[in-house]
């Protein structure tokens, strides 16, 4: 942590609303970014960030330099996405992998690619393929996912992630490992 970050916390934890404000534009992408990934639903990404950075309002004054500020930060954001997740799991009932890559008429919806393909075909094909993603990230568990998405979408160390989501670093290499073999599987098709 640089000094300038550690002045910011310092000062907000002593009530300054600019340097809480300054701390909150320094990692709001990063947090959105992370919830994006989580929820893959922008309306949701948002009430998810909403309540992190609400989550972190309270609690820095706890906060002792034990950690990385960003280590912290993203604990709170796991912690909140998870939870969210269960409060969401609670309130609808989550559509199943096959009706999400089934058309109305019960046939897949995805075709492989042919040699000729045009570049407007190779963008729908592109949104195709991220819609089958999507499909696929959400019929991960809530652990699984945060694990792929911390590692792969925003690039942290299995020991980072581990401390972030409180648990043991072998853990987290088989929550990664069940994950990717789960994604491998449903996009088999997709990707043949």
């Amino acid at each position: 942590m640089d000094l300038d970050e550690r002045e910011l916390i310092v000062e907000a934890q002593a009530g300054d609303e600019s340097a809480f404000e300054q701390l909150v534009y320094r990692y709001d992408k990063k947090v959105l970014s992370l919830a994006a990934c989580y929820t893959n639903d922008a309306e949701e990404a948002k009430d998810v960030y909403q309540d992190v950075f609400i989550r972190v309002y309270r609690a820095l004054p706890k906060f002792r330099f034990e950690s990385r500020f960003s280590t912290w930060l993203y604990r709170i954001v796991v912690n909140v996405c998870l939870t969210h997740r269960a409060r969401s799991a609670e309130r609808r009932e989550c559509a199943s992998l096959d009706a999400a890559l089934e058309g109305e008429d019960g046939k897949r919806t995805f075709d492989p690619p042919d040699e000729g393909i045009t570049p407007s075909d190779r963008k729908a094909l592109g949104g195709e393929i991220s819609r089958h993603v999507r499909a696929a990230m959400s019929a991960l568990s809530p652990q699984q996912r945060m694990v792929f998405s911390l590692r792969h979408y925003e690039g942290y160390k299995l020991r980072e992630i581990a401390t972030m989501m409180n648990c043991a670093e072998g853990t987290v290499k088989k929550y990664l490992f069940t994950a990717t073999e789960r994604l491998r599987h449903q996009l088999r098709p997709v990707l043949q």
